[in-house]
């Protein structure tokens, strides 16, 4: 698989660890990897504008802000900010997030689609800001990736099913270019010992599964007995449970685990499934999540 082409890798501004991201941001640059998108935890926007500072070349932006945190004329007064230190290089992924996160801030969400088209309405019209960077939509399910199609440069899913890409990519108009973004951010974990990747991935992914939006999903791309399941646990108090509900097959097709060889060819089948720009978001069966940056340089230096 040497012509198999290099992801982009995600990184998130964690406590205590943000300047030694940056050194890992200056890395991937180096490796020529073809993008870098930061995750919301810690400030993904902040992150975004030291990288536009501390990078030359590679692309980079967010997956995913959330449109409810910050006003929208707030939201474009930084983001045509990074767009201009970058030189071009950011885009900005913006989704509608989960009610459940926001009931822990305290937000009222509304209508998804049609928060998220009051949201791109506002911040393109926000006065005085300067040029905008493309924009890219988390989408999931179909309404909202066409509507990605619609208004934005780019639709990016996060733990999207490899098998159901090219049915929701079906959703996108006839009309957008081979320059239209699709991203998928990918749980990543690579070990000789698959059950303790797979376990890593398992404990990734436990949190999505208690969201009614990605279990409606993934019942439509074909795991109902699974989403059923871990309803029946949460309705029962029994969260700790979820994981063991969580089938291989349907972990395979959500993420990649296990051997180099294994990795690589669950890589390839995303970039066949349509997904133009995969993001891996690493994770080590042996380490914390530096070390699992350096399984993902080991791998892609031996090919």
């Amino acid at each position: 698989m040497s012509d198999l082409p290099l992801p982009a890798l995600a990184v998130a501004a964690v406590p205590r660890r943000r300047a030694a991201t940056l050194e890992l941001a200056r890395e991937i640059e180096r490796r020529e990897y073809p993008g870098i998108y930061c995750a919301s935890v810690g400030d993904g926007l902040g992150l975004c504008l030291a990288l536009a500072q501390v990078t030359e070349r590679i692309p980079f932006g967010t997956a995913i802000a959330n449109l409810y945190t910050r006003l929208p004329a707030d939201y474009a007064a930084t983001t045509a900010l990074i767009h201009e230190l970058a030189g071009g290089r950011f885009r900005f992924g913006v989704g509608v997030s989960h009610g459940a996160l926001l009931d822990r801030l305290g937000i009222a969400g509304g209508k998804p689609l049609a928060e998220m088209r009051r949201f791109v309405e506002a911040w393109r019209g926000a006065p005085r800001t300067g040029d905008q960077p493309p924009l890219v939509i988390a989408g999931l399910r179909k309404r909202m990736v066409a509507l990605a199609g619609e208004l934005a440069q780019g639709v990016v899913f996060a733990n999207a099913s490899r098998s159901h890409m090219i049915d929701s990519l079906s959703a996108l108009p006839p009309s957008v270019g081979d320059d239209f973004f699709v991203g998928n951010m990918i749980p990543t974990c690579i070990s000789d010992d698959v059950e303790a990747a797979a376990a890593v991935n398992r404990r990734t992914l436990s949190f999505y599964v208690t969201l009614p939006n990605y279990r409606n999903y993934w019942k439509e791309a074909g795991y109902v007995e699974e989403m059923e399941a871990i309803e029946k646990a949460v309705a029962a108090g029994e969260r700790e449970r979820i994981p063991s509900l969580l089938s291989d097959a349907w972990l395979s097709d959500c993420t990649l685990y296990g051997s180099r060889d294994t990795v690589l060819e669950g890589l390839a089948g995303w970039y066949e499934a349509g997904v133009r720009t995969p993001i891996l978001v690493p994770s080590s069966a042996e380490g914390n999540q530096m070390k699992a940056f350096d399984e993902i340089f080991a791998l892609f230096d031996s090919l």
